[in-house]
């Protein structure tokens, strides 16, 4: 075995271990709360009595939910560290592939490093107006999918296309709309290495026939193609990402300035003669070209609202993982060369700005949520006690935005708490933005809260009669008359009498 052979693993290990820390990690964040709950749900079929219709319905896109319940029975780890090792493997996964993708793409071995430094560092980073990051701080069917197209790009590159379609299918059972898109990116792939590559490639403005008639097959879930309702709409008006004509300028600028970048990186390796990097620049620009099309018909016509919920725009998740990784490969082909001081300001610049920037994003939560750590977090504190100390068929109420509270940093408390929640109106807003038939049962709970900030214990009296819940996290000091069981600074648990 050769020195680079020892080292190479190394490497990988360390870049790993490097884009963990730089990410952070926050268990429950986000589309976590949907996730775990899913997955909670699965392994305890007694939790989530009142509201577990806020994250099955959309189970249906995926196997996630079955597959880790599965892998926690099955190795016997628990699930908070049965998560964190797949969260690993899937970061060293996509390094891994980055890896492999920019040796086939360029011969200089600083070349390959610096472009995974950069993707190391970048996983963070957001994707133009689509709510999304190049991965998530959390385990997330998307984080799994995404390695396993990036396999099968690999595979291509490689000429084992029959491996590549395997990889798809894969990712297909994680992330139906990610795998659809890693499809097309694929097909575009092996168009561009056919010998000669069709001219037409290079000229892509619309919607290809076949790829087009192929768009509902994608689609598992009939759901999406229920008629829409006046309250589903309304849940799309506060979330522009889902429309692209809503987006602001600097969004739009997000979206075609990769495509015209890869375009000349196209021209530029034609003209260097390195035939495998242009046509694998061809591809990028021909599918984003394609995808930008389609997007803009998808949201332009009204009788096509309805897919609003496949997020179109989300063809640039994969091309805001090619950027940072062709990129960086440049940089350290052309920049960085053997300077050990350009590589150590290279590292330091890159690293330290993204760690900065997710320090602020969740500044009152450690940085790393480790299985078996304390919380520091307030709100993750009364969690904790909740899932503790009250019963499993316990039905809270926190306010329909305690997401966006001050130091809450966006944790569910379905899959942190382990209980059921009165609907708020962030995150199970946008679920009812996929599911209109949640709708009314949204509007109706969201609307109860309407001014939870000032309810008394009338309020919530009134909500335990309309509703059935019979618990509360509000803040502390609490309203007189409510039978409060354990505080913090900051909020306290209470029972409805």
């Amino acid at each position: 075995m050769t020195l680079s052979r020892k080292i190479n693993p190394l490497l990988l290990l360390a870049f790993t271990a490097l884009a963990f820390v730089v990410m952070g990690y926050h268990p429950g964040l986000e589309d976590d709360g949907l996730y775990l709950s899913a997955v909670k749900s699965q392994l305890n079929p007694v939790l989530y009595p009142h509201d577990a219709s806020f994250f099955r319905t959309q189970m249906q896109a995926t196997v996630f939910d079955v597959w880790m319940a599965g892998f926690v029975r099955l190795t016997h780890l628990s699930l908070s560290w049965a998560e964190l090792l797949w969260q690993l493997l899937s970061i060293a996964t996509i390094l891994f592939c980055c890896w492999r993708i920019a040796r086939l793409l360029f011969n200089d071995q600083r070349a390959h490093w610096a472009g995974v430094a950069m993707v190391a560092a970048m996983l963070t980073l957001p994707v133009a107006g689509t709510a999304l990051n190049v991965a998530d701080q959390h385990l997330h069917p998307r984080n799994l999918a995404t390695a396993l197209i990036l396999l099968a790009v690999w595979r291509v590159l490689a000429g084992k296309r029959w491996q590549a379609v395997l990889l798809l299918v894969l990712a297909f059972f994680f992330h139906p709309i990610m795998a659809a898109m890693g499809i097309s990116f694929c097909f575009f792939l092996t168009i561009a290495l056919l010998d000669p590559a069709p001219r037409w490639l290079g000229k892509v403005s619309g919607a290809h026939p076949t790829l087009r008639s192929s768009q509902p097959a994608l689609v598992p879930l009939s759901w999406i193609f229920d008629p829409p309702n006046p309250i589903w709409r309304s849940t799309l008006l506060p979330r522009p990402y889902l429309q692209l004509y809503r987006w602001e300028w600097y969004e739009w600028l997000g979206a075609l300035a990769p495509l015209f970048l890869f375009w000349l990186l196209w021209r530029f390796a034609l003209k260097r003669g390195e035939s495998l990097l242009a046509r694998f620049a061809l591809a990028v620009f021909a599918y984003g070209l394609f995808h930008q099309a389609l997007a803009m018909v998808m949201q332009g016509v009204p009788s096509l609202i309805r897919l609003t919920p496949l997020q179109p725009m989300r063809y640039l998740h994969l091309i805001y993982i090619f950027m940072p990784l062709i990129g960086g490969c440049l940089i350290g082909q052309y920049l960085l060369k053997t300077s050990v001081w350009r590589w150590a300001l290279f590292l330091l610049a890159i690293n330290v700005s993204m760690f900065a920037v997710q320090r602020d994003m969740f500044s009152a939560s450690q940085h790393l949520e480790l299985p078996g750590r304390s919380p520091s977090n307030p709100w993750l504190q009364a969690f904790a006690w909740i899932r503790q100390n009250t019963p499993t068929d316990a039905y809270f109420a926190l306010g329909p935005r305690y997401l966006a509270a001050p130091e809450e940093d966006f944790h569910g408390f379905r899959a942190l708490a382990e209980r059921s929640q009165l609907a708020d109106d962030i995150k199970d807003g946008a679920i009812v933005g996929m599911v209109p038939d949640l709708g009314e049962t949204w509007q109706r709970q969201v609307q109860a809260q309407q001014g939870w900030t000032s309810f008394q214990l009338a309020d919530f009296e009134r909500l335990k009669a309309q509703f059935g819940v019979d618990w509360v996290l509000i803040p502390y000091p609490p309203v007189r008359g409510l039978d409060c069981r354990w505080h913090n600074d900051s909020l306290t648990v209470c029972r409805i009498p």
